[in-house]
């Protein structure tokens, strides 16, 4: 499979919740690549988590240092990127993106509220009505996730290898597409 992939990246875009961070080292495992998250990335380069940034920088700062990173990210060659789920928001990003494979890993909202029913972490959560937050996020980047080369929709009960055995699954129909242009 990897040397399908010729030391492309595989690109993880989707809502906060879906999984890339937990899909994405079971895919760099299977791989041979290494496995990096961008938000990680973000809050060791400046010290602080993502949710301070997002208060002291508005995510307007916030999406600026992400596209940085991204821009510094996508120079290696055989990894597997846990991005963040607003990261397709900015057109620049997209330049960076289609270097490698983008894998949109997508899920119903009630799985992803399921998931992140507990977690005080996400700023764009903070003081609204989650499940509404989340829908409206959805619709709103839906267009812009729907661009990637593959779209992997999780089903209630999926685990993590499940996931990732149906993205290892797909490569090869894309790669295969993208090689006849």
């Amino acid at each position: 499979m990897s040397s399908l992939l010729q030391a492309v990246n595989l690109y993880l875009i989707g809502m906060m919740g879906v999984g890339k961070t937990t899909v994405g080292p079971l895919l760099a495992k299977e791989l041979g690549y290494g496995f990096v998250d961008i938000d990680n990335v973000i809050a060791q380069a400046t010290g602080k988590s993502i949710s301070q940034l997002f208060a002291q920088e508005g995510e307007a700062g916030f999406r600026q240092i992400e596209s940085n990173v991204l821009s510094q990210v996508c120079a290696f060659t055989k990894l597997t990127i846990a991005t963040g789920g607003g990261i397709v928001l900015r057109r620049e990003n997209w330049g960076y993106l289609h270097h490698g494979l983008i894998v949109w890993l997508d899920a119903p909202v009630e799985i992803i509220y399921s998931r992140l029913a507990e977690d005080t972490t996400r700023p764009l959560l903070q003081d609204v009505d989650p499940k509404g937050k989340l829908r409206s996020l959805l619709e709103q980047r839906t267009p812009l996730y729907s661009q990637a080369d593959l779209h992997i929709t999780e089903r209630e009960g999926d685990i993590p290898e499940d996931v990732a055995k149906r993205v290892l699954e797909a490569i090869p129909s894309v790669l295969k597409t993208q090689v006849s242009h």
